[in-house]
């Protein structure tokens, strides 16, 4: 028989190593509560208040999360694969390590996704401001119209990832790897870029004003209608590189062409 604590005071309770698989939690209380290495899938927590809940290393696949508060919850590599997650808030939590899936709408400011397996994960209008990605894998990940002002995404791997009309300004993308990603529109202004890796990437129409981007390799990138002004492109790879007559760059048409862009 499924177990029912729905709307239930289960605050700082120990569900640790506990097999609570589709078990309804909808609207529970579970702050501070322990559920570190349980057995969660499928479990309904929609609504739910899992602030500072340590869920380490717990198993969440399929579970519903819709709308829960797991605001500076323990998520350390928790597999929440095929969870549902939309407008949940995870600001400041920690999900290093996890795995996770869908993430339309959510609240993920601050928290801690560094080294997140977050592979072809819904993240479409996810607020991640001033989150930490470091070394997280986004690949072919969907981030359009998602905040990622101020976000570090050191060495984050992008490659393939839909990030058009998303805001990137002040981000961290450092060392990223960009290439074939779609950043149509997107807002990168500020953008820390040095050492990206961004070959063969759509910045049609993309905000690049004051981005630093010393090092990055643009090889085969599409800048039509891209904005530049006071881009830093020194040591920049722009071999193959296509822009128009819209595009605004901080260098000129002469020292592009020497450089290997070609004008379309």
């Amino acid at each position: 028989m499924k177990k029912s604590y729905r709307e239930q005071d289960l605050s700082q309770h120990d569900f640790s190593d506990q097999t609570l698989s589709f078990t309804d939690f909808t609207e529970a209380n579970l702050v501070r509560a322990n559920l570190s290495e349980a057995k969660l899938m499928g479990s309904n927590f929609s609504g739910a208040s899992l602030r500072w809940a340590n869920l380490e290393k717990s198993d969440l696949r399929w579970a519903f999360l819709k709308e829960a508060n797991l605001e500076k919850a323990n998520l350390w590599g928790a597999n929440l694969r095929g969870a549902e997650l939309e407008k949940a808030n995870l600001a400041w939590a920690n999900l290093t390590r996890a795995r996770l899936a869908n993430l339309k709408g959510a609240d993920l400011w601050k928290a801690n996704l560094e080294e997140a397996n977050l592979e072809s994960a819904n993240l479409v209008r996810a607020n991640l401001s001033e989150a930490r990605l470091w070394n997280a894998n986004l690949w072919k990940a969907d981030l359009s119209e998602a905040n990622l002002w101020e976000t570090n995404l050191w060495k984050a791997n992008l490659s393939e990832a839909n990030l058009e009309k998303a805001n990137l300004s002040w981000a961290d993308l450092s060392e990223a790897d960009l290439s074939e990603a779609n950043l149509e529109g997107a807002n990168l202004s500020g953008a820390k870029l040095e050492e990206s890796i961004l070959m063969g990437a759509n910045l049609k129409g993309a905000n690049l004003r004051w981005a630093n981007l010393e090092g990055a390799k643009l090889e085969g990138a599409k800048l039509s209608g891209a904005d530049l002004e006071e881009a830093n492109l020194k040591g920049a790879d722009l071999s193959g590189a296509k822009y128009d007559d819209k595009t605004t760059l901080p260098i000129s048409e002469e020292e592009a062409q020497q450089r290997g862009m070609v004008k379309k």
